[in-house]
């Protein structure tokens, strides 16, 4: 039995690590010869992981080979534009002006219902105001309106807006975040102050974000009254 937990642990971690390497990738986002490398990872550590039987050594070999391949294929798409098209293919246009290619969505495959389903989803119904949709070579669908039809910024409203700042995390559940309080240029007391106002202690809180401008976020933990 304990052997059977530390090689399940070993494998997880080997895969933790083989996937931190390839790179911070959403699933949905992953081009297909990265989401193919996910799955056959998976699948090779599970063999391992189940049948004692398979030395771990066994197991973790093909990982690292596997791995090793996709890291070499990553340089040569990143340097090779050749490769990245065999590999990646490249984006197809969708939308155009308008109107529907309809002969490159059956090549990409992706029916008319799918198209307006996305389209919907993005909060575009009236199709004649997307100048171009294309399909990207993760899979997902960008689209641009005619500029008539985009939401005027800030500027061309004549609309005066303020400096955005990121907000910096105080308190994370219940934990005190020191060093983030000292980005703000803050220090315990006026944490403490500050939460003495609200009658609440540290532990209390589940989230306290801040930003430079001194505007909050405050979060109480559930059944704190």
């Amino acid at each position: 039995m304990l052997i059977s937990f530390l090689r399940a642990v070993i494998l997880y971690l080997a895969l933790i690590l083989a996937i931190r390497l390839m790179g911070k990738r959403q699933l949905g986002e992953m081009e297909p010869m990265e989401f193919v490398v996910t799955m056959l990872i998976a699948n090779l550590a599970s063999v391992p992981m189940q049948d004692t039987g398979t030395p771990l050594l066994a197991g973790l070999i093909p990982i690292l080979v596997v791995l090793a391949v996709e890291l070499i294929l990553s340089v040569a798409v990143f340097r090779s534009i050749a490769v990245r098209r065999l590999f990646c293919g490249k984006p197809v246009i969708l939308m155009e002006n308008g109107r529907i290619l309809q002969e490159n969505l059956r090549r990409t495959r992706v029916n008319p219902d799918e198209l307006t389903e996305y389209l919907r989803i993005r909060g575009i119904t009236d199709l004649h105001t997307v100048q171009y949709a294309i399909l990207e070579t993760s899979g997902s669908i960008s689209t641009f309106l005619y500029p008539k039809f985009e939401p005027a910024p800030a500027k061309d409203a004549g609309i005066s807006v303020g400096t955005f700042h990121l907000p910096v995390t105080v308190i994370s559940g219940g934990k005190l975040l020191r060093k983030n309080l000292a980005l703000l240029g803050k220090d315990e007391a006026w944490l403490k102050k500050l939460l003495r106002s609200y009658g609440l202690r540290t532990e209390q809180v589940f989230l306290l974000t801040c930003e430079p401008g001194g505007k909050l976020y405050l979060a109480v933990r559930e059944g704190v009254s």
